[in-house]
């Protein structure tokens, strides 16, 4: 772990929590950071903005090519509260982000908030795409995990849309 790992993660913590804490909202925070700065900060929008791609990855990996100017994030450093999914995971590819850093894994919370058939496609998409990637996880872990429903909960049938 990184000297300023724990620093960004409780910035993303921060940003998860912003707008309530609610695991049935997914609260998901999101900080990318270049050259030792924040240049995004954005919180799981799914819900609020009605598009299934706001995740707080894809909004940060968004906010952050606007500010920068680039779509390349080469060297950047992606800080997410929840292990990323596939599409985040591919996003941060596609973005060229240097590293990802996450708090809380696929064993620190239910299934609801993975994709299903138990595959890690974190693993999966960063052994097929790309060399020059790292990522790192359990950062904060039982912090980030406190946010979300745990494996023995059982969260309503009306929020298990994907198992």
């Amino acid at each position: 772990m990184k000297d300023d790992d724990q620093n960004f993660m409780r910035e993303a913590l921060k940003v998860a929590t912003s707008e309530g804490s609610d695991p049935a909202t997914s609260p998901i925070g999101c900080v990318i950071v270049m050259h030792g700065q924040i240049v995004a900060a954005e919180r799981n929008r799914v819900d609020h903005d009605h598009d299934a791609t706001a995740h707080a990855e894809i909004s940060a990996i968004r906010a952050a090519g606007h500010a920068s100017g680039n779509a390349d994030l080469r060297g950047a450093v992606l800080y997410s509260t929840l292990q990323p999914c596939g599409m985040c995971m591919m996003a941060s590819i596609w973005a060229k982000v240097g590293r990802v850093v996450y708090g809380a894994g696929r064993g620190d919370v239910h299934r609801i908030y993975f994709e299903d058939r138990h595959i890690d496609t974190l693993d999966f998409i960063r052994d097929a795409y790309r060399d020059d990637i790292s990522v790192a996880g359990g950062v904060l872990r039982d912090d980030c995990a406190a946010l979300y429903y745990r494996p023995w909960d059982h969260p309503p049938k009306s929020e298990q849309g994907n198992i």
